[in-house]
């Protein structure tokens, strides 16, 4: 049993909670995940560590609320326990040697982007960030990320905070004036991130993506994770998740994420807490 110590939230839909789990946080670097089981009866699902503090064995997670099993472990409160909680998994992300780098986050995956911005910041290397939501209720994290970002912008869809428009905008905008990135690291929706590789592509940049589709064991056995990647099969639990964005087959991986939308959302429809949140 894994005890909550701490629960924000973010916004009406995501929410942050910090995990007592000391053995993870003792080896976690940015960019692994771990999976977690809130009961006995839960289902399996990975989630991104969004930071983690060594010295009180603290691991943070950052979730949307988005199906039955987000909507459960939701209701969870500080003090209260996760059933199980598994990782690090995945490789972190390769920093060593980057002295520029543009980091660009959409939505929850801002959650993601901020602990490799923060890593590269404290390295001393120049960090510009570019982040995007669709409304202004929306938004996380922004102050932390103006924290560890040398240039800072955010974007909403509507244009109810920061600039009105998508990240490939700026990003845009930044690479006409000749930027000399060492890297882009883009993560966030699947379109989006294929939209920040194609947005870069004529400026032979490199650009690493962050590849969350469905995981299930998180050692490569299921083959739920798998992803085409220059050709070949790939499975995001081991390989990945962080992938050469050029090289990710983006047409294919969003055609699988919505394999098991209507699935996902009769789960969550037969949900009690659904039901109820409704009534």
């Amino acid at each position: 049993m894994f005890k909550i110590v701490a629960k924000k939230a973010l916004n009406p839909t995501i929410t942050q909670m910090d995990i007592f789990a000391p053995q993870i946080a003792k080896k976690a670097e940015a960019g692994q995940f771990i999976i977690l089981r809130v009961d006995d009866d839960g289902e399996r699902i990975p989630l991104t560590i969004a930071g983690f503090d060594r010295e009180k064995g603290i691991v943070r997670i950052i979730f949307q609320i988005v199906g039955a099993t987000t909507m459960i472990l939701n209701r969870k409160n500080a003090g209260e326990f996760i059933k199980d909680f598994v990782g690090p998994l995945g490789k972190a992300t390769k920093t060593n040697g980057l002295k520029k780098v543009c980091i660009v986050g959409g939505g929850v995956g801002c959650a993601i982007a901020l602990p490799i911005a923060q890593k590269l910041h404290n390295s001393g290397a120049v960090v510009h960030s570019i982040t995007g939501f669709r409304n202004k209720d929306l938004v996380i994290l922004e102050k932390e990320f103006r924290n560890c970002s040398d240039n800072y912008t955010v974007m909403t869809d509507d244009g109810s905070h920061g600039r009105k428009g998508v990240v490939t905008l700026p990003l845009g905008e930044l690479l006409v004036k000749n930027e000399k990135y060492d890297e882009i690291i883009a993560i966030g929706p699947l379109v989006m991130m294929k939209f920040v590789v194609e947005a870069t592509r004529p400026y032979g940049i490199p650009v690493t993506v962050s590849m969350n589709p469905i995981m299930i064991d998180g050692t490569g056995m299921c083959g739920g994770c798998r992803l085409t990647v220059g050709g070949e099969t790939k499975f995001a639990c081991i390989d990945g998740p962080d992938f050469d964005g050029y090289a990710v087959n983006f047409d294919e991986a969003i055609a699988r994420s919505k394999v098991y939308r209507e699935f996902e959302y009769r789960a969550r429809e037969s949900c009690n807490l659904f039901k109820k949140a409704v009534r």
